[in-house]
């Protein structure tokens, strides 16, 4: 059922590119925009996860170079049955992470500088739990198309504040009004629809990272902490391109914070409130507390490597590395 309505929830973010594209330049217009919307949803399905990961400067990392974070991705990739995805880390000191890509045989799994510094191996492990159960919900496809939807309506908007007055307006369904309509309406429309798409998945990712991690009461720590982190420390890349600030596992944006109609995402302290009921769920049906071999053994470090006993890790202020 969440599927379905992500896939509503897209052709409702296509049709107010259509919508904007009519009111500029009526059945033109809208004929314009139509094929600019195939064109970038194609372009899109098969780029858009190359363009998120260079919009970041995100760099690709293996064994060898970062052993602690690959076998942790790795680990999880295994339990949750899926295809082993690209590993990215991005030189930024705000504590976050998303996945991309258009399936799971073409995934990828990025995470911060910062978050590696910050949380410990349970902590990370839920996290990209969570990024792992957004690549088997397939929810990585949506929401990188989305994103690139989102910009091309305010390039719309854009286009309508330069030139929307210069052309004939009795051609145009509502006339001089209609640019208005486009600058103001066509981007608070895509934010919103594009805020449903994103709050109608974290809450699955969620669900489905603590199953993929088994350690539900991890994922809320680290969510916890990286609430704070992103808080503190701005993440210049994101607030240049908001339009991607849904991917993130939790808002990179700040002045946003509230479960509210324009949050980016569902509020943290009511997914932490989840994330627990389910922990305390599972330990009441084990009737044991949480299994210490469920943590990865040490490794040798090397280049982001998280820090294997940072367990009340804290947060980074602005600027720091």
């Amino acid at each position: 059922m969440s599927t379905l309505r992500a896939g509503l929830l897209l052709a409702a973010m296509t049709g107010v590119f259509l919508a904007a594209g009519y009111l500029i330049g009526a059945e033109q217009g809208m004929a314009i925009a139509f094929v600019m919307a195939l064109g970038m949803n194609a372009f899109a399905y098969w780029n858009s996860d190359k363009m998120v990961l260079s919009m970041y400067g995100a760099k690709q990392v293996d064994a060898a170079s970062a052993p602690r974070f690959y076998a942790i991705i790795q680990r999880l990739a295994e339990r949750a049955h899926l295809p082993m995805p690209k590993v990215y880390v991005i030189d930024n000191p705000q504590p976050n992470a998303f996945a991309t890509g258009r399936n799971p045989e073409n995934a990828a799994v990025a995470a911060t500088t910062g978050l590696l510094d910050l949380l410990n191996e349970r902590e990370i492990a839920g996290v990209m739990g969570h990024e792992l159960a957004h690549v088997r919900h397939r929810d990585t496809l949506i929401m990188t198309i989305t994103a690139t939807l989102a910009g091309a309506i305010g390039m719309l908007a854009n286009f309508a504040f330069f030139f929307g007055g210069r052309g004939n307006d009795r051609e145009r369904p509502l006339g001089g009004l209609s640019s208005v309509l486009v600058m103001i309406l066509a981007p608070l429309a895509a934010m919103l629809v594009q805020m449903a798409i994103s709050r109608t998945r974290e809450y699955g990712a969620d669900e489905g990272g603590a199953e993929i991690s088994g350690d539900p009461e991890a994922l809320a720590s680290a969510l916890e902490k990286l609430e704070q982190g992103a808080r503190a420390v701005p993440n210049r890349e994101a607030e240049a391109n908001p339009a991607t600030a849904h991917l993130f596992i939790v808002n990179p944006l700040h002045g946003i914070g509230a479960d509210n109609l324009f949050a980016t995402h569902p509020s943290t302290a009511n997914r932490i409130q989840r994330l627990r009921a389910m922990a305390g769920q599972s330990r009441r049906d084990e009737h044991i507390p949480p299994r210490e071999e469920d943590t990865l053994p040490p490794q040798s470090s090397g280049p982001w490597s998280p820090k294997p006993r940072n367990t009340r890790g804290s947060v980074p202020q602005a600027g720091h590395r």
